[in-house]
């Protein structure tokens, strides 16, 4: 019997030649998933450890965090998420070094960096509103630090320029966004009424950003997705009662302690705001007291 009657027919070993790289072709692709799924978990750990880590006032875990994350901006699925938290981690550091008295050439460069990573989210994703969000908060607190050491630099003019232009396309795109309102809020604030600003603007956006995240409020069970906003909106709002020309003490103290019912660790609020607003009612507690009576 001659060798070649021990070969297998073509056809045969072409349908087992399909098949091998079929079961490959499987294999390789439960395992990218399987990888996929893995580096989401571990980047949306350690987004949950940032957004803990901003209400602690813990600048060196944010930066930590920051560079931890690193990881995963390369993988095109996470990458305009990992991006926005990666801007989010500096951001809020920045905010956190505000309220510690920071020097201010580190917070100038930790908006610096922010920036260039909310960038970078919107370029992965255009249609990402949170990132442009975050993006116009950073450039309105760099333009606000610069121009506390040199009022007069022309950047402070360019990156004013940029702000106006990101208000402008971020509230086109999600004029309800309770994380614009609150973005929105201290640059009201500080313009006069009768450009359209004012303490009650301010205060009355606020409110509407509270009262819209809290119809849309839902059990979200993806950390990637920004979904943050209503602690804020309270402490913005406990801020501004404590602050207006005419203080609402006890409306501060109520959004205070409705913030720390959320967030009870946080470090601002409970260490920083709360101390304020009861001080604040202490004096004027004393004050009606030591009144003479007519």
């Amino acid at each position: 019997m001659s060798a070649g009657k021990h070969r297998k027919p073509v056809h045969i070993r072409s349908q087992l030649f399909n098949g091998i790289m079929i079961l490959l072709l499987f294999v390789v692709t439960v395992a990218s998933a399987f990888a996929s799924h893995r580096s989401r978990k571990e980047a949306a750990n350690i987004v949950v450890q940032i957004q803990r880590a901003d209400y602690e006032g813990d600048r060196v875990a944010l930066k930590t965090l920051y560079q931890q994350l690193a990881a995963f901006d390369r993988e095109n699925e996470l990458a305009a998420r990992v991006r926005y938290w990666r801007g989010f981690a500096l951001w809020r550091r920045a905010i956190n070094g505000f309220n510690e008295k920071v020097d201010a050439p580190e917070l100038q460069q930790d908006l610096r960096q922010a920036i260039e990573e909310f960038s970078k989210a919107i370029q992965e994703d255009a249609k990402s509103i949170d990132a442009k969000i975050g993006l116009l908060s950073c450039q309105g607190f760099l333009a606000y630090s610069i121009r506390q050491q040199d009022p007069g630099s022309p950047e402070v003019q360019s990156l004013l320029v940029t702000v106006r232009q990101l208000w402008k396309e971020a509230t086109a795109a999600g004029p309800e966004n309770p994380r614009l309102r609150w973005v929105l809020g201290p640059m009201v604030w500080n313009i006069p009424p009768e450009h359209g600003g004012g303490e009650a603007k301010a205060i009355e956006g606020y409110e509407k950003g509270l009262e819209a995240i809290r119809k849309t409020k839902t059990n979200n069970n993806d950390p990637l997705q920004p979904s943050w906003g209503e602690p804020e909106l309270l402490m913005s709002l406990a801020w501004s009662n404590l602050n207006r020309t005419t203080p609402n003490l006890d409306v501060a103290e109520q959004d205070a302690r409705s913030a720390l019912t959320l967030v009870p660790y946080w470090h601002y609020v409970r260490d920083i705001l709360m101390p304020q607003i009861l001080e604040a009612k202490r004096k004027v507690d004393l004050n009606s007291t030591n009144v003479p009576a007519k």
